[in-house]
């Protein structure tokens, strides 16, 4: 059993550099390969997941004056559950992609950047110390840079890669001084010694250690996308469809929530509880930046029209809702809607990838229509999708997210709390916009009339992700499999209770009357309606902000290297050496005469100062 990890760990690796260095001409092969890998690293999980049973292991990678680096894994209860996630919606977007990108001339190209992304993840979630995770969290950066730019032909693509990469290098460089800040309070790197370390120093400061937590999360809003680092995720929609299912369901955008709740369990010794450790202002700050991200991205996708920029915002708005938990000091309810939301937004971005494939790369949802007689699967799918990530009683959503409403009550942060219902109210509408306008009336344009269901290599996937979406919050999943898993009691007089059962009930009635027959958007650039269309105007006042600045910066530096650097320093000694030589260039003439006038005149002066000055 202990070496199975290293297998899950190293097999996807090994893929990437196969492909990479042998397989590269053969691309159906590459694809073959690569998916296999996917299977077997998800089997070798469930096998461990199986035991039930934590393990762990490490060697010793570098030592630096007795400073030692260990890469190792530990396959805790939360990492069981991360590693399915990883492990299970990996191998199905791997599936789905035989048959989504089978006419792609890069398949070689994109069959390695998955298996070097499933490397990178399962790094960081096995990952037994700070150091060793900050390596693949980098590595995860790299490869979604290479997946979100597959296609880097177009512009777009190749921009919204940058974008991601840049992005995220703001919120790591926040995240490598947490890091360091971390080793200087604690003495550690590893998690597993956090808490000890942190014991044995009681005359810490508080404070340092809640600006350490701080900038730890600045490299969680990175990957996660919160505000106001959040507005790389909805242009990596650029990249193909299955990558977004990728990114946005299992993997790198759950990292920072993943590495969060980590953080905090690492510090609280068995027993503590968690408010006497974490500084107050630390958690307000993380579940105040949450709740604002999850209200401005569920804002936003309430006016979208890409199929795909939908889905985008609505796992901005989730992740917010992750990150409100944990700031909430309740980091296993984040993780546990982190579990459940993988499956049905995976299965939400695999189904709105058959949408596009069927309508022959369509991705506005003004132009489908009627797809509900011509995809039944897809139909049925996506409608299972919808229901739960809206939160309807007795889908995976519904369980999850009633824990964060009620860690929102509990804590007694009623606003917060109002934000949270808020929120699921605007989630239920705007899915239901985006499927009544996608699946239901008659078709709005000759592609979508012509739509026909998917095979089977696109369906099954679809099949398998819409029961997890149903079974994956409930209560024979946990233990083993759901991480952190804590059993669900109906309370219907519960506050929670009442405002998410209300919330599904009129955002539907809401999407409804709006959008149940309509032929366009009633709502379109109307009021405050074109501040949602536009996303707040945010992508704009950065590009604004990036060049002012940019500009008033080169206008001085090309200042200082004009008049400064080339005029005075380098332009002054240029011109006195070129001064210097055509003086001396004149004195190297080649006269005989003159040299003699010279030669007596420097005769002349070394009398003079050997006879008159001495």
């Amino acid at each position: 059993m202990e070496s199975i990890p290293w297998l899950i760990l190293g097999l996807p690796l090994l893929t990437a550099a196969v492909i990479h260095l042998g397989l590269k001409k053969n691309q159906s092969l590459s694809a073959l390969v690569s998916t296999c890998s996917a299977a077997v690293t998800l089997a070798l999980t469930l096998v461990i997941v199986s035991k039930g049973s934590d393990l762990t292991g490490s060697f010793n990678w570098a030592s630096i004056a007795g400073f030692n680096i260990e890469i190792g894994y530990e396959f805790s209860q939360m990492a069981r559950g991360m590693m399915l996630v990883v492990t299970g919606v990996g191998f199905l977007v791997h599936l789905f992609s035989l048959a989504y990108m089978k006419e792609d001339s890069a398949l070689a190209r994109y069959f390695c950047g998955l298996s070097l992304f499933m490397f990178s993840m399962t790094g960081i979630v096995l990952a037994t110390n700070f150091i060793m995770m900050f390596m693949f969290w980098e590595l995860v950066g790299l490869s979604s840079y290479l997946l979100i730019g597959h296609w880097y032909q177009k512009d777009s693509a190749a921009d919204a890669a940058k974008k991601a990469f840049l992005t995220n290098r703001i919120g790591d460089f926040g995240f490598m001084i947490g890091i360091l800040m971390l080793w200087g309070i604690t003495g550690s790197f590893t998690f597993s010694e956090l808490a000890t370390g942190l014991a044995g120093h009681p005359d810490h400061s508080v404070f340092f250690l809640g600006i350490a937590i701080l900038c730890i999360f600045a490299g969680a809003m990175g990957k996660s996308a919160q505000a106001p680092l959040h507005v790389w995720l909805p242009d990596a929609m650029e990249g193909p469809t299955p990558v977004s299912a990728l990114i946005h369901a299992a993997t790198m955008v759950a990292a920072g929530v993943y590495m969060m709740a980590r953080l905090f369990l690492a510090l609280t010794p068995e027993g503590a509880d968690l408010a006497t450790l974490i500084p107050a202002f630390t958690g307000t700050t993380i579940a105040w930046i949450g709740a604002i991200t999850s209200l401005l991205a569920a804002l936003m996708a309430t006016q979208q029209d890409d199929i795909k920029k939908i889905l985008a915002y609505s796992t901005l708005s989730q992740l917010g809702y992750m990150v409100m938990a944990v700031g909430l000091l309740d980091p296993e309810a984040g993780m546990f809607h982190l579990f459940t939301h993988a499956w049905f937004k995976a299965l939400l971005f695999l189904g709105s990838g058959a949408v596009i494939f069927a309508c022959h790369h369509e991705q506005d949802i003004w132009k489908m229509g009627g797809l509900r007689k011509t995809m039944p699967i897809t139909f049925g799918a996506f409608a299972i999708g919808t229901i739960a990530l809206c939160g309807v009683p007795g889908t995976a959503g519904f369980f999850s997210k009633e824990h964060i409403l009620e860690s929102a009550a509990h804590s007694g942060q009623w606003v917060l709390f109002g934000i949270a219902a808020l929120v699921a109210c605007l989630t239920t509408f705007y899915m239901f916009r985006l499927f009544f306008v996608a699946f239901l009336g008659d078709a709005r344009s000759e592609n979508a009339d012509h739509a026909k269901e998917v095979g089977l290599l696109m369906s099954a996937p679809l099949i398998l992700l819409a029961i997890m979406a149903i079974l994956s919050g409930w209560e024979f999943m946990g233990g083993k499999i759901a991480p952190l898993y804590k059993p669900f009691e109906f309370h219907p007089d519960a506050p929670a209770f009442i405002a998410s059962v209300s919330a599904v009930v009129i955002g539907f009635l809401i999407a409804w009357k709006l959008y149940g027959s309509t032929k366009e958007d009633p709502l379109e650039n109307k009021g405050v309606f074109k501040h949602f269309r536009n996303k707040f105007y945010i992508d704009e006042f950065y590009a604004k902000l990036v060049g002012y600045g940019q500009d008033t910066v080169a206008a001085f530096v090309h200042f200082f290297d004009e008049l400064i650097i080339n005029g005075l320093i380098v332009g002054g000694f240029s011109r006195a050496a070129g001064g210097f030589g055509r003086i001396f260039g004149r004195l190297q003439s080649g006269n005989l005469q003159g040299y003699a006038v010279l030669f007596g005149l420097g005769v002349l002066l070394v009398i003079y100062l050997t006879v008159f000055v001495s």
